[in-house]
């Protein structure tokens, strides 16, 4: 799993069983899903259970997190170089990260890096070449997860809920504070999702411009003074209007909520801890609208307290912060699962979720013999 927040590729090694068999579904025959004995793990509410045996997050080389930061713009050539490029440095890291298990690995399940995201242009794009990974790695790889889901008219995001949903799925809300913050939660029989604001990408730009890598604690923004102007205008841009499906790409926030914060003139500080009323103000209302009693977060913000305890502050029911390998690698953990569904044919995307014309088994698999 590569973030919007480009803090570098989480790995987690994960064993999915279903509850309550003797055997479930391994992958690695893929053409004939043989069964065979293996234990099953108790977590969630539903039929599926998982293990995180080991996980890490490998740190982007300098050279390598620029040309991402950048990648936006560069020429149709370029960005295809960085694709293959990006594609073979995960395989490498996988191929590093492997070798500390002597159980063989199965599968690689690769969200990659999201460039652009334009569901409204029937458009998104994440590079890093599933082709090279499973080249590098010897091992099937499911990559691509988004594009079947715009294709088929939905916002191709959030993918995570199905794994809030039967991994998870004793929590009444789940909350993401990546790069952009997000929420799914189970309403009439059904699964919603939506992202809600920006969060740590614009937290650690602003914190990159006094020379930090990110805000540890929310001390610099604990530090700041809120302006009511800026969080009036941040509050009334016209995404938290909308009702339904939604989802938020680099884009709109490059376009939309950027020029607002610059326009200000405010020192970093003060900024921060506008951003941060503005980020807790948007997911406490969000939150509260569905009426959950019991909220779980993960995601890099969820090591923020200052903007952890603003949350507490606004939402009217329970904050639960797990321990730090669920806060730091549910994305990963939940993308091996989509990954593991793909490969057994089973439905990955949810169309209540994304607005699409129907539920999808998205992804597509290099490496496997037809």
């Amino acid at each position: 799993m590569s973030g919007t927040s480009l803090d570098g590729v989480d790995l987690a090694y994960c064993v999915f069983g279903e509850e309550g068999k003797k055997g479930f579904k391994d992958l690695k025959d893929l053409k004939e899903k043989e069964e065979r004995e293996r234990p099953c793990f108790s977590s969630g509410n539903c039929c599926w259970g998982y293990e995180v045996r080991k996980a890490v997050t490998v740190p982007y080389p300098e050279q390598l997190s620029h040309k991402l930061a950048q990648a936006m713009s560069l020429s149709g050539y370029e960005l295809a170089l960085l694709h293959n490029e990006l594609g073979r440095y995960i395989g490498m890291q996988v191929n590093e990260f492997m070798t500390a298990f002597a159980e063989e690995v199965e599968l690689i399940a690769s969200h990659g890096h999201t460039v652009f995201h334009r569901p409204d242009l029937g458009m998104t794009l994440q590079i890093g070449s599933g082709a090279d990974i499973a080249a590098v790695c010897g091992k099937p790889t499911v990559c691509d997860f988004r594009t079947l889901d715009v294709a088929l008219g939905g916002q191709g995001a959030p993918l995570v809920p199905i794994g809030d949903e039967l991994l998870f799925g004793q929590y009444d809300i789940c909350l993401n504070l990546g790069g952009i913050s997000n929420l799914s939660y189970h309403e009439n029989g059904q699964r919603k999702a939506y992202d809600i604001s920006p969060c740590n990408i614009v937290l650690n730009q602003l914190a990159r411009q006094i020379g930090k890598e990110y805000d540890a604690d929310g001390i610099i923004a604990q530090s700041g003074c809120i302006d009511t102007l800026l969080l009036e205008k941040l509050n009334q841009l016209d995404y938290y209007q909308q009702s339904g499906t939604k989802s938020l790409g680099r884009e709109w926030i490059d376009s939309e909520f950027f020029p607002i914060l610059n326009s200000s003139h405010l020192s970093v500080p003060d900024q921060m801890r506008t951003v941060c009323e503005h980020i807790a103000l948007q997911i406490a209302s969000a939150c509260n609208a569905t009426k959950g009693k019991t909220l779980l977060i993960t995601g890099g913000g969820a090591h923020n307290h200052f903007l952890i305890d603003l949350i507490r502050q606004k939402f009217h029911g329970q904050v639960i912060i797990p321990d730090d390998k669920t806060i730091d690698f549910k994305e990963a953990i939940i993308f091996a699962f989509l990954g593991f569904l793909r490969a057994n044919g089973l439905p990955n995307c949810i169309a209540s979720v994304t607005g699409a014309r129907r539920d999808s088994c998205g992804g597509a698999i290099y490496g496997v013999d037809n």
